[in-house]
């Protein structure tokens, strides 16, 4: 596998989506890991995907308005119905994400199974299509985003659970057609895992790890012709474990 040259004028929208994604999601991620709620967003994504192909399975536009109102309508739908679960199962929450996340998969794989292109909007929807997003598609993302962390700075400490998981529905139906599935969850529980120890600078570290991994993975899938989602999973991840081990070894080497 011989490295190829970078072509910035791909990476730039690439990476702009990444960070796009990287500002909603690591204040997110955080809140996700301290709910004990991991798989919430695995679970509306794949509602929201749900919607994505039903939209599709009606011959309507994958990016017409159409379909983005059918994505988010499932996706609060979703969210809705978990806040309600949430509620009046609290001990089961999980379990509850769980199975509605399979059961979403399992509705998308029904809609697609006479599709005869039904194996690539799965796999969209999985790993996405990042290195193809449009500069109309960033800045109509970045208003909306701008938008939603507006409400989540200001307002996140009186939100409520409801308002919690509307902002949650309206963020992950954008991301996971932005980035991903895998991507989208990645960015919110990878940084917030990596730096749940930390005593200060949680966010901003968060924000650097999440960044540093998009750019380091798209780089890679760029120079030697890989998948960029899985390849920014795996960039992401591999920096959140050696920088667990690097404050690792600087906690026992500062308390001896």
């Amino acid at each position: 596998m011989n490295p190829v040259a970078i072509d910035f004028s791909i990476l730039w929208p690439a990476f702009a989506a990444g960070l796009l994604v990287t500002a909603t999601h690591v204040p997110l991620g955080a809140q996700v890991l301290s709910r004990g709620i991991v798989f919430i967003d695995l679970a509306i994504a794949q509602i929201a995907g749900l919607g994505v192909i039903l939209a599709a399975s009606l011959g309507l536009e994958p990016q017409g308005w159409v379909t983005q109102v059918c994505a988010l309508v499932s996706a609060l739908a979703g969210a809705l119905l978990l806040t309600w679960t949430e509620k009046r199962w609290p001990d089961v929450q999980e379990a509850i994400i769980g199975v509605t996340f399979v059961l979403a998969a399992s509705g998308a794989l029904l809609l697609v199974a006479s599709n005869p292109h039904g194996a690539e909007h799965l796999s969209e929807l999985l790993i996405g299509q990042i290195l193809w997003v449009s500069p109309w598609q960033i800045a109509l993302v970045a208003l909306v985003y701008a938008t939603l962390l507006a409400v989540w700075f200001v307002h996140g400490a009186r939100i409520g659970r409801i308002g919690f998981y509307v902002l949650f529905a309206c963020t992950v139906t954008l991301s996971v057609q932005l980035v991903g599935l895998y991507l989208v969850f990645t960015t919110l529980i990878v940084p917030a895992l990596a730096v749940r120890r930390l005593a200060r600078h949680r966010l901003a570290v968060a924000y650097a790890l999440s960044a540093t991994g998009y750019a380091l993975g798209l780089a890679v899938s760029t120079l030697y012709d890989l998948p960029s989602g899985p390849a920014v999973v795996w960039a992401m991840t591999v920096l959140a474990v050696a920088g667990l081990v690097l404050s690792s070894l600087l906690r026992q080497t500062t308390s001896q």
